[in-house]
């Protein structure tokens, strides 16, 4: 298979039991790939004001021409119409998928319809089944679900299982889907789409090798690439420490959003920073394929049996720093052993780790407040650092107990507006918030960016930046940076490339990469393809009713200081206007 084509769509329809599959070289060439032709074919095949958890509302899986050729090429991309938005549902997964999604000779793959039973799709490079599911459906625990579908499936090559759990088949708006046991298609509820559709799981192996137009050229690449990489500084910190190396720094600057960010420090950072961790529970490091940095770390948490208490089992929990974030310090967890309980019932549920950390941490202080009382949860307590009730809430949510929990399994926008509470509801553009509060390109990114995820456009980083300079953007300077980033990610979400590695793959590097495919694009035109790419995104988020003007900046995010000061509602809506004009011009 040629390295430097991509055109093969396979399109399953899951109402009739039907799939084909069309070849559409034109659309690769034309978006790249990935977050290009995912938002292209989302467009074509989800009608205007379709229902997320209708049958109409399709899953869209793309990979790039950078998976599987270039290191950290190894992401798969979702698009779908997010049940938690009601917009743009995009999420990023790493794991084998986007690689065995190569190797089975499929650019995209499109999945439409809804299914009367539960069914789970088993795809090899031509072959395509669709099994039954029941036996699987509301199984406790993804891992056990993974290796019943090993186990019968069998095969050879690349193999990659995505599944999802309870909160999936409940259709929490917030479910994930979860991939290879310890990665994920995290955000704006892709569990969701899948519980609607009746889709347990997807299985998909390939076998597939590429070949290159130029092999001399690809090898020297390959070589530079990986040297580069393997060498770099930030690199060897990701694989010592994983993203939890992000936790002492951003707690020592007062960025780190505490108590529902009622504080913007973590009394409990020494004890949950990647260092303390790995001292004392890591129990090995993994990698996505095609990846040399492995950056994945797992704890090993001795857990005695409930029938034998002098009898252990040892689970092995990934860790990184947005569950951190959002299971630790957002909920005042001071215990790894209780962090670490409180993130594995959140993987087993099937539950996105950022957003249920911010429902509670908001349904935690509207306790506080009297605006919900024990009448509402259930006669459970919710108390800052009290992990066990945390975990018995993640599982009301899931079985949606009563109206309150209900409320909850809708994220925190909805909750807010049945409740109260909404000036500390943490959510932008209806996504809960990412763990940065470092000043107003962290926010003003967002609340503007076409997932309203901090990987949008890191407007984080753009805060650090001027931070160390000792000055605060403008805010139309702000946009404009967020503007700039978040354009250029759509060229390395459409090859696909990891973003940890987007200061090696700049536009004259990845312009080289091409060549070894035969194929030309300056620099100058792959920034122009991801412009149009990110305007394409807006344009569907605009169909389906998002506007600028609707937004609600959180108040909470003006209280508390940062290392700009105090940030204030007004310049906010100015970098939304001023990045706005940038989207529409």
């Amino acid at each position: 298979m040629d390295a430097g084509m991509l055109s093969k769509i396979l399109y399953i329809d899951l109402s009739r039991r039907r799939h084909w599959a069309k070849e559409r070289p034109e659309l690769f060439e034309e978006s790249l790939g990935g977050a290009g032709v995912g938002i292209r074919l989302l467009g074509e095949e989800c009608p205007t004001g379709a229902d997320p958890l209708g049958p109409e509302n399709p899953i869209i899986f793309t990979v790039g021409y950078f998976d599987g050729v270039f290191p950290l090429g190894s992401k798969a991309i979702a698009m779908f119409k997010s049940p938690l938005t009601g917009n743009l549902g995009e999420s990023h997964g790493g794991g084998r998928f986007g690689v065995a999604q190569r190797m089975a000779g499929y650019g995209a793959i499109v999945i439409k319809g809804r299914s009367e039973g539960p069914v789970y799709l088993a795809i090899t490079n031509g072959d395509v089944k669709i099994r039954d599911a029941s036996t699987l459906w509301g199984m406790t625990g993804s891992s056990t679900v993974g290796r019943i579908i090993r186990e019968n499936e069998g095969g050879a090559g690349l193999r990659s299982i995505m599944r999802i759990g309870k909160a999936g088949e409940r259709l929490v708006s917030y479910a994930c889907v979860i991939t290879e046991t310890y990665r994920h298609f995290g955000r704006l509820g892709l569990g969701a789409v899948f519980g609607s559709k009746r889709l347990k799981a997807i299985m998909i192996s390939g076998r597939d090798s590429l070949t290159f137009k130029s092999p001399k050229l690809y090898r020297e690449l390959y070589d530079e690439l990986f040297k580069t990489l393997t060498k770099s500084p930030l690199m060897k910190k990701y694989h010592e420490l994983g993203t939890p190396m992000n936790v002492l720094p951003l707690n020592a600057t007062k960025t780190l959003p505490s108590k529902n960010l009622q504080l913007a420090q973590f009394g409990g950072a020494e004890v949950l920073s990647g260092e303390a961790i790995l001292e004392r529970y890591l129990g090995r490091r993994t990698a996505c394929a095609h990846c040399p940095v492995s950056c994945i770390h797992i704890a090993a948490l001795r857990v005695p049996y409930e029938s034998e208490p002098y009898f252990y089992k040892t689970k092995m929990i990934s860790y990184d720093y947005e569950p951190i974030y959002a299971l630790g310090s957002m909920l005042d967890i001071r215990s790894v052993e209780g962090y670490l309980k409180l993130m594995d019932t959140v993987e087993e549920l099937g539950l996105d780790a950022m957003s249920t950390g911010v429902v509670l941490s908001w349904a935690t202080e509207a306790m506080e407040r009297g605006l919900i009382g024990l009448a509402e949860t259930a006669g459970l307590s919710l108390r800052w650092g009290d992990y066990k009730a945390y975990m018995e809430a993640a599982e009301r949510i899931v079985s949606q107990r009563n109206e309150f929990y209900k409320a909850l399994a809708r994220g925190v926008e909805y909750a807010s507006s049945k409740y109260g509470g909404r000036d500390f509801a943490l959510a932008f553009g209806g996504n809960e918030m990412p763990g940065y509060h470092t000043g107003l390109a962290s926010h003003l990114g967002h609340l503007v960016g076409a997932r309203h995820s901090h990987l949008d456009n890191a407007g984080y980083s753009i805060d650090q930046k001027t931070n160390a300079e000792g000055r605060r953007p403008a805010p139309a300077e702000a946009a404009r940076l967020i503007f700039e980033e978040e354009a250029w990610r759509q060229v390395l979400s459409s090859l696909v490339v990891c973003f940890f590695a987007r200061g090696v793959y700049t536009p004259e590097m990845v312009s080289r990469c091409f060549a070894a495919f035969g194929k030309s694009l300056a620099p100058e035109n792959l920034r122009r393809k991801g412009e149009e790419i990110l305007k394409e995104k807006h344009a569907f988020k605009f169909r389906e009713g998002f506007s600028f003007d609707r937004l609600r900046i959180p108040k909470r995010i003006t209280e508390i200081p940062t290392p700009q000061g105090m940030l204030k509602e007004e310049e906010l809506w100015e970098g939304v206007r001023a990045f706005e004009r940038l989207i529409r011009g």
